[in-house]
């Protein structure tokens, strides 16, 4: 009985072997993890080369005496895609990772005015504050959220968990029958204005497309799902920042084999008849049977490949909308700052000069709208005792550069500015500051135009309309990031993954 098992063993151990193909992963974050663990758990050899320091991407922790940032936004959305992502592999995500659910979820300011607004994913709770924004609202906003979690339902089954190779898989006979539902040609600002009337409610609706990196006027109704994320499912904290993801995924990953390398830059791709047959690490080539892409698209295309191997030429990229860049602040700051939470927004008056700003002048916007996560009101570990923690984003203009005065006036501007929304001063205790500006997103992740976020979810730049997870030009060279599908944010990243390595499945 033993010898046959022990023959059994090696049959099997050697059908897995024919089947093995090396798989490198350029660049690291929540693609790479996820594309890492999807080829690794289907039996492929899987190395990692970052770039920088950190596997941790835009995700990676600035320490520096005693207080710890998270270098992103430390919004934990779409709980269910990361639940479902572990339950693919057999695991379950609390034996990874903690996470906290927060309440109120975040608080808004309303620039120039005197109204505050802190927002539940109880509705129940918001009944008062709905109603005191825009009377008589409440109804109307439980059968608009009521709609959204209907189309998410249809996003995520339809048209998010999937490669497109043809307009045929957009349209599918579900989506031909419920297409006008789905409000796929109806823009976000029309769309939102149909249901409310007050500026408030407005901007409490299309704020989430900020995460998008897109202005409302300009993306499709269909976003309004995320006000489902938002308020059906609720935000919520990992425990350990942000950057606890990332360390669990590779966790995972590592329990499945994947091999990392840190300060390992790729400066080309080398193709033969078609196919990627190595990468250059460290003036080493390095052989590969597949190759996928998580650095920058432009970045891979113009300087990992030669120009008659590059899927698009550059009057495609110049044509395209980009999704902002950030002016981000690390702040320490003495004592308790009280009229923050978590997270808190502040929302500029003329929020439509703002987006114009930012996506059709370029330039610095003068009234920024903007956002405060203050981690040390949940957890305390991120900063010394009576100390804050503060992380500030502006969104910015992609390709718009601040030399060094107009950087210091630039900032100056932006914590006069939320001094005076909040109604508390602090500039006077900050112990520790550092900056993160449009010019570090170029130096640090090679980003295109400098964006934060790459491709803006315009009509003309969603689902079928954003580049391919394969290259036209290389058989076996595929890409997992923000400018595939599905789209941008966190757990969209783990879906692009699956995509890229499905690829690899059916090649």
């Amino acid at each position: 009985m033993c010898f046959y098992l022990g023959v059994l063993r090696w049959c099997v151990h050697v059908a897995v072997w024919e089947d093995m193909a090396k798989v490198s992963i350029i660049w690291s974050w929540f693609w790479w993890l996820s594309a890492a663990i999807h080829a690794a758990y289907a039996g492929h050899e899987v190395v990692v080369y970052e770039k920088n320091e950190q596997l941790w991407g835009r995700a990676s922790v600035f320490e520096h005496d005693w207080f710890r940032w998270d270098m992103w936004p430390s919004w934990y959305l779409m709980p269910d895609l990361f639940e479902s992502f572990f339950e693919q592999f057999g695991k379950k995500r609390e034996d990874y990772l903690t996470i906290t659910k927060l309440s109120p979820s975040y608080k808004i300011f309303f620039k120039d005015t005197d109204k505050v607004a802190r927002v539940y994913d109880d509705l129940e709770k918001n009944r008062t504050l709905f109603e005191s924004l825009e009377p008589w609202s409440t109804d109307k906003l439980y059968q608009y959220l009521d709609r959204a979690a209907y189309q998410y339902e249809i996003a995520m089954k339809e048209f998010v968990i999937k490669n497109y190779d043809s307009v045929f898989d957009f349209f599918t006979w579900r989506m031909a029958t419920e297409w006008a539902k789905m409000r796929v040609f109806e823009k976000m600002d029309s769309y939102v204005k149909k249901w409310f009337s007050s500026q408030e409610m407005q901007q409490i609706m299309q704020y989430p497309l900020v995460f998008l990196g897109t202005a409302p006027k300009d993306a499709p109704a269909l976003y309004n799902i995320m006000s489902h994320v938002d308020f059906g499912m609720g935000v919520y904290y990992p425990d350990g920042w942000i950057n606890a993801i990332i360390q669990w995924l590779v966790k995972l990953a590592d329990e499945f084999g994947v091999k990392f390398h840190t300060n390992a830059e790729v400066t080309a791709i080398e193709v033969d008849h078609g196919r990627a047959t190595q990468m250059i690490v460290w003036g080493v080539p390095i052989a590969s049977d597949y190759i996928i892409s998580n650095a920058d698209y432009r970045w891979t295309e113009t300087h990992l490949l030669q120009p008659q191997r590059q899927t698009y030429p550059a009057s495609y990229r110049e044509k395209k909308v980009m999704a902002p860049s950030g002016f981000i602040l690390y702040l320490g700051v003495q004592w308790t700052v009280e009229n923050l939470d978590h997270h808190t927004l502040l929302f500029s008056k003329d929020w439509d000069r703002n987006f114009a700003e930012i996506f059709t002048e370029k330039v610095a916007p003068t009234d920024p709208s903007l956002y405060i996560c203050c981690p040390s009101k949940t957890d305390k570990t991120v900063a010394p005792e009576w100390f804050e923690n503060l992380f500030v984003l502006v969104p910015f203009p992609p390709g718009v550069y601040l030399d060094e005065p107009q950087t210091k006036a630039y900032r100056d501007k932006v914590i006069t500015g939320i001094e005076q929304s909040i109604g508390e001063s602090f500039a006077d205790r900050i112990v520790q500051e550092h900056m993160f500006s449009v010019k570090d997103f170029e130096q640090r992740y090679n980003a295109y135009q400098w964006s934060a976020l790459w491709l803006a979810h315009t009509l003309l730049q969603t689902a079928l309309l954003r580049p391919n997870t394969k290259s036209k030009k290389v058989k076996n060279l595929f890409y997992a990031w923000w400018y595939t599908n599905p789209w941008i944010w966190m757990p969209m990243c783990l879906i692009s993954g699956k995509l890229a390595t499905d690829r690899i499945a059916t090649h």
